[in-house]
């Protein structure tokens, strides 16, 4: 889920692409009409649409308004007009009632944003459910990496998803190490349109435990 080309940092891809893999093995919906994921230090926010105008226009006290938040300044905001927030209100434009598998906040309680992270899109769009996340730099090295890319895959397993995805560059150790713990499994490689060679991780949802009997 990368906003940017930074390296060695908590962050996996997340743009729109069209990709090479190989193998190895309309009206948007109000805010609240998507719930937040909970982990334990964790909310996860569903990114508003109106928010994410006003933060492409430069009006960042707005869009705070909006949230309920403070934006910090590691947030995309003017400067980053043809990424990561134009793709995101692309895709809430196109899929306004599909917004659950799109970008959410990192909100460490009770109010502080530290990253965001989320789907790459609706499975049934893009082809797979593929996580994304990014830790602002401040608040790297704690494991809120971890925590949200696992709340992540557990809630898209409820959903009913069988495999979950995540692409990350080779040179970013910190974020492959993420991965890894969460327990993602190499599947293959592919070349990303803006972020070149990635590997390409996932993890299948566990087999369901019969009940025990009595």
């Amino acid at each position: 889920m990368t906003p940017s080309t930074e390296m060695n940092s908590d962050t996996t891809s997340f743009a729109i692409r069209s990709s090479t893999y190989s193998k190895t093995s309309a009206t948007l919906q109000p805010a609240m009409s998507v719930s937040p994921i909970r982990t334990e230090r964790l909310d996860l926010v569903p990114l508003e649409p109106d928010a994410i105008r006003h933060l492409m226009t430069g009006r960042r006290k707005a869009a705070e308004r909006l949230l309920g938040l403070t934006v910090p300044h590691e947030f995309p905001t003017t400067e980053d007009v043809a990424g990561f927030l134009a793709i995101q209100l692309r895709r809430m434009e196109e899929s306004p009632d599909r917004r659950e598998w799109m970008a959410r906040l990192m909100v460490a309680r009770p109010a502080t944003i530290i990253g965001h992270c989320g789907f790459h899109g609706p499975p049934d769009v893009i082809g797979r459910a593929e996580v994304g996340y990014t830790v602002f730099a401040p608040f790297r090295g704690q494991g809120f990496a971890k925590e949200a890319a696992r709340a992540l895959v557990e809630w898209a397993f409820a959903q009913g998803q069988r495999e979950v995805y995540a692409s990350v560059s080779p040179g970013n150790a910190p974020s492959l190490a993420v991965v890894r713990r969460v327990g993602f499994k190499q599947v293959g490689t592919q070349d990303d349109e803006i972020d070149g060679l990635e590997f390409v991780f996932a993890i299948e949802r566990p087999p369901q435990q019969p009940p025990q009997q009595p």
